[in-house]
C-alpha cells in the first residue's frame, strides 16, 4: 500500500517540496500525496495548488482533529516555525516523512534522519549527518563529515565545507559559504552570499565578506 503524505505549507517551499514528492513518485517511490494543510494559505497559493491538482485539506488544527493517519512533510522554510510544529505533531503521535529528490547526490555513509527534505541538485558528501527536519534547498552542497543538527535550513546554492558543525535552528542564506572545520551556533542566520571564516556564536545574524555580526 502506498505511503500517504500530507504536505504542511502551501507557500513557496511547500510547493517545492511537493516537486520533490512528485519526482520521487515518477522515479517509482510508492507514495501518494494526500493534500496540503496550511493555517492561512493565500488565494494565489490555493489557485496554484488547484492548478497542479493537489487538494487543500484545511488547517493544521483540522487535520489533527481527524484520524491523521498520513505521514507529514514540513514545507516550511522557517526553522523556528518547524520546531514549533514538530513539538505539536510529536505530542499527537504524527509520523514525519523523509523526502530526497532523485536528482540529489547522496554520498557514502550519509546519515539522514526523519523529516529531512533534500531538493534537486543538492550534493550531500560522504559521512554527512543530517538530523531531524533539516532542509537542503536546490543546488546546495554539504561537504564531507559535516553535521547539520535538527531544523537547519540551507538555502539554494549555499556551500557548507567539510567537517563543519551547524547547530540547531540555523538558517544558511542563498549562496553563502561556510569554510571548513567551523561551527555555526544555534539559531543563527547567515545572510545570503556571506562568507563564514571563523566560528559563529549562537543567535546572531552574519552578513558580508568576511562575515561579521
Amino acid at each position: 500500500m502506498a505511503e500517504r503524505i500530507v504536505m504542511v505549507g502551501a507557500s513557496g517551499f511547500g510547493r517545492e517540496a511537493l516537486d520533490v514528492l512528485e519526482a520521487m513518485q515518477s522515479a517509482g517511490a510508492d507514495l501518494e500525496i494526500a493534500g496540503v494543510i496550511d493555517d492561512r494559505p493565500s488565494e494565489l497559493n490555493l489557485e496554484r495548488l488547484q492548478e497542479r491538482g493537489v487538494a487543500y485539506l484545511g488547517t493544521i488544527t483540522d487535520w489533527l482533529a481527524g484520524p491523521h493517519e498520513e505521514a507529514y512533510l514540513l514545507g516550511i522554510g522557517s526553522p523556528t516555525v518547524r520546531r514549533i510544529l514538530v513539538d505539536k505533531f510529536d505530542t499527537q503521535g504524527c509520523r514525519p516523512f523523509t523526502a530526497i529528490h532523485p536528482n540529489a547526490s547522496i554520498g557514502s555513509r550519509a546519515a539522514i534522519a526523519e523529516g529531512v527534505v533534500v531538493c534537486a541538485g543538492a550534493v550531500i558528501s560522504t559521512n554527512v549527518r543530517l538530523e531531524r527536519h533539516v532542509h537542503v534547498n536546490p543546488n546546495a552542497t554539504i561537504g564531507h563529515d559535516s553535521i547539520l543538527r535538527e531544523f537547519v535550513s540551507v538555502n539554494p546554492a549555499a556551500v557548507i565545507s567539510g567537517e563543519v558543525i551547524i547547530e540547531p535552528g540555523v538558517l544558511i542564506g542563498a549562496q553563502a559559504l561556510v569554510l571548513q572545520q567551523l561551527t555555526v551556533g544555534a539559531d543563527t542566520t547567515v545572510g545570503a552570499a556571506s562568507l563564514v571564516t571563523k566560528d559563529v556564536p549562537p543567535d546572531v545574524i552574519v552578513k558580508g565578506v568576511p562575515g561579521r555580526w
